[in-house]
């Protein structure tokens, strides 16, 4: 398997497909990765050359921020915003959807699955009264 950013890439997949399993690239990004270093996209991950990976490897490293330093600077930014309570930041601390969507329904992803709708009031028959 080759190694990027302290990534396994996937053997069968082709390298176009492959990058994106690093943190911060896409396929988008990919692509322009492997225009840039002039490797074949269509070419699976195990047929690279030793030079062509090298390539893609120091291509990476020089021009964008991938994996653990990415990480650590979005966190660092949310940390920020938290700091400064900004509304963007109040909303991190709460746990709610910070980029602007709606809380009467549709919050379930980030505010877990809790219901906190009140049923009709009315007991079943089978209940003891």
């Amino acid at each position: 398997m080759a190694r990027i950013a302290g990534i396994n890439i996937p053997n069968e997949k082709r390298v176009e497909a492959a990058l994106p399993y690093i943190y911060g690239i896409g396929l988008t990004l990919s692509k322009k990765i492997l225009a840039e270093t002039k490797v074949d996209p269509n070419k699976r991950t195990k047929d690279l050359t030793e030079p062509e990976l090298n390539r893609i490897r120091e291509y990476i490293e020089k021009t964008y921020k991938v994996e653990g330093a990415l990480r650590q600077q979005v966190l660092l930014n949310i940390k920020r915003l938290k700091e400064i309570t900004s509304y963007r930041g109040i909303r991190h601390m709460r746990g709610l959807p910070v980029r602007g969507q709606r809380t009467k329904t549709n919050s379930r992803t980030r505010r877990g699955n809790v219901r906190k709708t009140a049923g009709s009031g009315r007991k079943s028959s089978a209940d003891k009264t």
